[in-house]
């Protein structure tokens, strides 16, 4: 019950964050089909993302059981994983911010937020990069997400 709770939660907020944020009301789309957007994304991330979330995008073992000290290992970016699940806006803004000031509290996790770290250019061609390499039925599925999230 606590579980489904904290999510109904954080997705409350998040909504509410989105609605009221001027920024989040800005179209983010990524470019997963232009090469050079590709080509910068695929070098920041090689730098900044693939420690954890590997060289391969397949995230780390057991990416789904806590660890012992309560965090949970980086997810897997590729199709396996959950990343396609989420509208680019919402990518963006994890990436960007991180989880901790989208949802206002303390949450027990490793990511960074990238705000100081990466420019919105670079967060757009890391996430364009993560979805060029989604096959096609997957790259669909997360056009639609786009497509609702819009409304």
């Amino acid at each position: 019950m606590w579980v489904s709770l904290s999510i109904f939660t954080i997705i409350l907020i998040l909504f509410i964050l989105f609605k009221d944020n001027n920024f989040a009301q800005a179209s983010i789309a990524l470019m997963h089909e232009d090469k050079s957007v590709i080509n910068v994304g695929s070098k920041v991330y090689a730098v900044n993302c693939a420690s954890c979330h590997g060289i391969k995008l397949e995230g780390q073992k057991d990416w789904m059981s806590r660890l012992p000290n309560g965090m949970m290992p980086a997810p897997p970016h590729d199709e396996t994983g959950h990343t396609w699940h989420h509208s680019d806006k919402y990518l963006f803004m994890i990436t960007k911010y991180g989880i901790e000031k989208i949802i206002g509290e303390k949450y027990l996790n490793n990511m960074p937020a990238y705000e100081e770290i990466l420019n919105d250019k670079e967060i757009i061609a890391v996430l364009s990069y993560i979805k060029s390499t989604w096959p096609p039925r997957i790259k669909k599925i997360h056009d639609q997400i786009n497509s609702r999230s819009n409304k």
